[in-house]
């Protein structure tokens, strides 16, 4: 999947010597890739009679840990559920005991056949521009399809591109991806942030709230190299790069190729301007702007062949549906009547529901959860009324496993929508509007919407203060998440009045050496580079 030439064939790498997995799996000796979070292996799915691409997964600490194995069961299943053309499809997820008798986990993807960005480069030199443009126009769209399940790759690179013999492109390896959650971001390998450091963004480099924007650095940086050849920061040692990436502006593009478009030299240029808030918002934005450079793209011999494939005959269709037809005016519409089945709805339901829908999350199956809760919601807020107390607690139940399942985008609408019918019941200071707010800012925040976010953390942070005190656990809490975002905007001023501040008063109530005040001055310190 990850290093197969055109051909299929596995020169040199391909051995007698098999290792069969959960009885069905059957892996090669020695793996086709590997990454900081594991290795890929080719194998055959003795069930079903296909290859396979198998990858075994290795902690970012190297020590299992039943939580991150969790962990990875669910980010499995969100990715699964990407189903996208620039994908590879997700077959099976589970964990196996190896010949150390320790559970490892392993992924089952599909077997792509083609050749690596990075190798194309390497063999061809700079791409013509028509192509490079064609392949980061592809990631773009996988990009929009990623971003908008607030799954971020956090790894992008040429060797996690693939480019088929039918000009498609399928983005590898969002390994990075499963480990997503604030916390886990941080841990390291050798002493360094998770990524390469390469195609890192200077607010990946500071270990701050990361967003689509620091994939499109990443972009940027992969549009930079196949249009010239080579990598635009590089160095002797990962400190030497990561300078580079936080302080050292990118060159343009001309001064090395003076054929490529002054307007294309800029879009990469934007994609890599320092501060995250400098460039594009949505990967929508990037697609738009390359699709311009690439009208016509001839074959690249021993890459992409002339043959008309079914996946262009497919596409071919898809892109002539016109997508500036005005939408009709839809007319006002009377309050939804009662329903049939509404007489037959009782509190009962709502216990029954919510027990369900807790067993089925408390497995990782979170889609199935939010089926049988949403379900429910319907009825009991036409029967009961939004803002009874069991049907406030069922919308509650429904919004947090819609967080918990990575539904980030719904998760928000539901939060925004409950706490503002929480607010006129029992008041703006309720702890489940206040709960319901911070929930509501955070699903922004992991969906890349970061300006918003910042706007209802600080108003939150506000009205947290003047009901709890400035030095309640609380709102301290909050002032370290608005820094982390500030940060991550590139916005390293406020970010440092935020977090400087925040130090002091931490140490005032906790101490110096406290885990908080540590993870605060850790922070902080990233803004040095």
């Amino acid at each position: 999947m990850y290093l197969c030439p055109i051909t299929g064939s596995l020169e040199g790498r391909v051995s007698t010597e098999r290792t069969i997995i959960c009885g069905r799996y059957e892996l090669d000796a020695l793996p086709i890739g590997q990454g900081g979070m594991g290795a890929v292996y080719a194998g055959y799915d003795q069930k079903l009679d296909r290859r396979v691409a198998v990858k075994l997964i290795r902690f970012p600490l190297g020590v299992q840990d039943e939580a991150l194995e969790q962990r990875f069961r669910h980010e499995a299943r969100i990715m699964a559920k990407l189903e996208h053309p620039g994908t590879p499809a997700i077959y099976d997820a589970d964990v196996y005991e190896d010949a150390g008798g320790v559970l490892r986990p392993f992924m089952v993807m599909q077997y792509i056949e083609g050749a690596t960005v990075d190798d194309i480069v390497a063999e061809h030199g700079p791409l013509p521009v028509p192509w490079a443009v064609a392949i980061a126009a592809q990631v773009a769209a996988v990009l929009q399809a990623a971003h908008h399940r607030g799954v971020f790759h956090r790894d992008l690179k040429p060797s996690n591109l693939m480019l088929g013999s039918d000009g498609g492109v399928k983005v590898l390896d969002f390994g990075l991806a499963m480990f997503h959650d604030p916390e886990l971001a941080k841990l390291t390998r050798t002493g360094t942030v998770l990524g390469t450091p390469a195609y890192m963004s200077p607010e990946q480099i500071r270990a701050a709230t990361v967003g689509p924007q620091s994939d499109f650095y990443a972009l940027g940086l992969v549009l930079h190299e196949i249009l010239t050849g080579r990598r635009l920061f590089d160095g002797p040692t990962e400190f030497a790069i990561f300078e580079r990436q936080v302080n050292e502006a990118p060159r343009s593009i001309r001064e090395v190729r003076p054929d490529v478009p002054e307007e294309l030299d800029r879009v990469v240029l934007r994609l890599l301007a320092k501060r995250a808030e400098d460039r594009p918002a949505h990967a929508e934005e990037i697609y738009s702007a390359l699709v311009a450079f690439a009208p016509r793209l001839v074959p690249m011999p021993g890459y992409v062949t002339p043959t008309l494939s079914s996946l262009r005959m497919y596409a071919g269709v898809i892109g002539r549906i016109i997508d500036d037809v005005p939408s009709p005016v839809s007319p006002v519409s009377a309050p939804e009547p009662p329903q049939p089945h509404d007489v037959e709805f009782s509190r009962g339901d709502i216990a029954r529901a919510r027990d369900e829908a807790a067993s089925l999350a408390g497995q990782s199956r979170y889609g199935q959860a939010i089926e049988v809760l949403s379900a429910v919601v319907a009825p009991a807020s036409r029967v009961l009324g939004r803002v009874d107390d069991d049907v406030t607690a069922l919308r509650l139940h429904l919004a947090e496993v819609l967080f918990e399942g990575n539904d980030y985008r719904r998760a928000a609408t539901v939060f925004g929508e409950l706490y503002r019918d929480l607010a006129i019941r029992y008041g703006p200071r309720d702890e489940r509007v206040l709960h319901c707010r911070r929930q509501e800012a955070t699903c922004q925040a992991l969906l890349g919407e970061t300006t918003e976010a910042l706007a209802g953390l600080r108003r939150l942070l506000d009205d947290e203060e003047d009901l709890y005190g400035s030095l309640d656990p609380r709102p301290l809490e909050l002032r370290r998440q608005i820094g982390l975002l500030e940060l991550g905007m590139g916005d390293t001023g406020r970010a440092r009045e935020t977090l400087s501040g925040l130090l002091e008063d931490l140490t005032r109530v906790y101490g110096a050496e406290h885990q908080e005040a540590s993870r605060v001055r850790a922070s902080l310190s990233r803004l040095s580079m």
